[in-house]
């Protein structure tokens, strides 16, 4: 009798530990579904957008236009993937390496291995983020001349830059720019709002629907400025 309570304590303890570490994988995986499908909190680690958005401030991200393929609009903050070429020079243009007939930031050296991958898009180990705001939108001519951004021909007002600010493509070096272009299909044009001290599709392109990664929706942190982001 005792050593068929025994066992059967073993038994009861083992199917326990079994249950308690299927909750935690369902819940795991619910939390991941949850964040790649839906949404997200994520952190300002730069000062690109300031002022709109402050370095260390908690902001939710919604995934939800990633979800159904849906593009962003003109004036989101949206997040998306780094590219993979950043600068470019009048070199790199003289050898053919870019084509400003078709400004489309390149990705070019992306994960091919199923584990890799299920790393580096739902675990996000490795990979570096942007995160600016959506200017222009598909078949739309952008210009940026006169320190001004001009949008099918008229200037664009932007009442959420700060005073003094001008937009430029050659703002931090004398890199060459995008800066005369048709934004092409599935496509958005991207800038910070802190305009001399952002890296953006001025310097890479125009970012392609898949890599969007989300929309800002609300400042959570610090709670005194909890709320909507414009």
């Amino acid at each position: 009798m005792k050593e068929n309570f025994i066992e059967n304590s073993k038994s009861s303890v083992l199917k326990n530990i079994i249950e308690w570490l299927l909750c935690i994988i369902i819940a795991v995986l619910f939390a991941l579904l949850f964040r790649y499908f839906i949404g997200t909190p994520t952190i300002v680690k730069k000062v690109s957008m300031y002022p709109t958005l402050v370095e260390n401030q908690r902001l939710w991200l919604s995934k939800w236009n990633k979800t159904t393929k849906t593009l962003a609009e003109r004036g989101d903050i949206i997040t998306f993937e780094a590219p993979s070429k950043i600068f470019y020079s009048e070199s790199d243009i003289q050898k053919n390496l870019i084509d400003k007939s078709n400004p489309i930031a390149k990705y070019e050296n992306e994960p091919s291995r199923i584990f890799d991958k299920f790393t580096y898009y739902v675990l996000e180990l490795g990979k570096e983020s942007y995160i600016k705001r959506v200017i222009g939108l598909p078949g739309e001519h952008i210009e940026i001349k006169d320190e001004k951004v001009f949008i099918n021909g008229e200037e664009f007002d932007e009442p959420y830059l700060q005073s003094g600010i001008v937009t430029d493509v050659a703002h931090m070096d004398s890199r060459t720019g995008f800066n005369d272009f048709i934004v092409p299909d599935n496509c958005v044009f991207a800038m910070g709002d802190n305009r001399p001290n952002s890296t953006d599709c001025r310097d890479f392109g125009c970012i392609p629907l898949e890599k969007i990664e989300g929309k800002v929706i609300l400042r959570i942190w610090p709670l005194n400025d909890f709320g909507k982001v414009f």
